[in-house]
């Protein structure tokens, strides 16, 4: 393990005004995002979707990392550049997605566990050799009647450091995502409290793995009211519970945060990340991003799978991407979003 090339990497996905895009959607999720603008899921056009988020001229000013899916980190661009090479190019570093997904976890209904940890060693030094820099595994907490229990958010912790300590072991830099789901009516004070048990545990846990901090990189919820929630949080609520969240659990060697959208429009999830960085506070970590569906949605609804729409399609994804840069900054104003 080289902890320094492990750190440097780490501070380079959290460099200023940068984020990352997370184009790491499984198979079954890819499918219902391409059936959303009628687009049938096959290999080529999963390839032509992924190729035209990669190829965007000037993204890399905004985006400092893409996670992939298994398939994605194999495939080639159209003038048969490999995707980790053509990001690589760029300026991007190309990351991986290595868990199995979430499944029921046995006697705990309602809860679930990830898996893939068997074979993970083999697949993560597949992965580095295939030009992967870092990693992010998923654990998922849902919040309802009697749960999470303490059981579920301590396996999840579990899977979460041996899953670190792999990839810190064959030179990758972990994302570790706990993410608190917002589905439910939830209070944003009592996802709060979930998130916060949460994050104790895990970084508990982290430690006792000996998984170096400083080459660690945490992606979670931001403390928020359950979508079914009847009073729903401002952004100034929103940013102001989620840094006290943070205060008071996650250590300041870890270079920085960066959140997921976790089922906010792409509008909100750039309004609250920039509340957070507007505060006027200097933190020990800096306050990223790493958005899925809420950088790509309006790219796929412009795209619409018609090669004459990828040039129109690529402008809004730059355009999504400046306006997260710039709420990395505290810069970002709703006036922006009609200079697209």
């Amino acid at each position: 393990m080289n902890i320094q090339e492990l750190a440097s990497t780490a501070q380079a996905m959290v460099a200023e005004g940068k984020g990352i895009l997370a184009a790491d959607e499984s198979t079954g999720t890819i499918k219902k995002r391409l059936a959303s603008i009628n687009l049938e899921s096959t290999e080529e056009n999963r390839r032509a979707y992924r190729d035209l988020l990669f190829t965007t001229s000037g993204v890399e000013e905004y985006i400092s990392g893409v996670i992939l899916f298994d398939e994605t980190i194999r495939q080639k661009s159209l003038d048969g550049t490999p995707f980790p090479e053509l990001l690589k190019a760029k300026g991007i570093i190309p990351g991986i997605k290595p868990d199995k997904g979430a499944k029921p976890m046995a006697g705990f209904p309602g809860e679930k566990i990830t898996e893939g940890l068997d074979g993970l060693r083999e697949r993560l030094e597949e992965y580095r050799n295939l030009g992967a820099g870092f990693a992010k595994w998923r654990a998922v907490i849902t919040i309802g009647d009697g749960i999470p229990t303490n059981t579920c958010i301590n396996a999840n912790a579990h899977a979460l450091a041996r899953y670190a300590a792999l990839c810190q072991e064959v030179g990758l830099v972990p994302i570790v995502e706990p993410e608190v789901l917002m589905d439910g009516d939830h209070t944003i004070e009592r996802c709060e409290e979930v998130t916060t048990i949460t994050l104790q545990q895990l970084f508990t846990t982290l430690l006792e793995y000996r998984v170096v901090l400083e080459g660690t990189i945490l992606k979670p919820n931001m403390v928020i009211s359950g979508k079914d929630c009847p009073r729903q949080a401002d952004a100034k609520e929103i940013a102001e519970a989620t840094v006290r969240c943070f205060k008071n659990t996650v250590p300041n060697t870890v270079p920085g945060i960066v959140f997921l959208s976790g089922g906010q429009s792409p509008e909100e999830a750039t309004e609250n990340l920039n509340a957070m960085n507007a505060m006027g506070e200097k933190f020990p970590w800096e306050l990223s991003f790493s958005y899925g569906r809420a950088l790509q949605e309006p790219v796929l609804n412009t795209w619409k799978g018609d090669p004459a729409n990828v040039q129109a399609a690529q402008k809004v994804h730059h355009h999504r991407a400046k306006l997260n840069g710039a709420a990395r900054y505290g810069k970002y104003s709703k006036e922006m979003e009609k200079a697209g």
